[in-house]
């Protein structure tokens, strides 16, 4: 559970940056929708969660 909050901080201050830096685009997107469904911790968070902990988990030393 730890990881979800520390990914949903990343991604709120990517979004920001985004926002603040007027970028828009495909990437700024994807980076609301995930902040969303992480933030809200809808029923679509839950496979999310999965698959970033599938991922996180396939990188050598975390």
């Amino acid at each position: 559970m730890a990881i979800t909050v520390s990914l949903a901080v990343l991604l709120g201050l990517a979004l920001f940056l985004l926002v603040r830096l007027r970028y828009v685009g495909f990437g700024s997107a994807l980076i609301a929708a995930a902040f969303g469904f992480f933030l809200a911790s809808t029923g679509a968070a839950g496979p999310i969660n999965r698959l970033t902990q599938s991922v996180l988990g396939a990188i050598p030393g975390l």
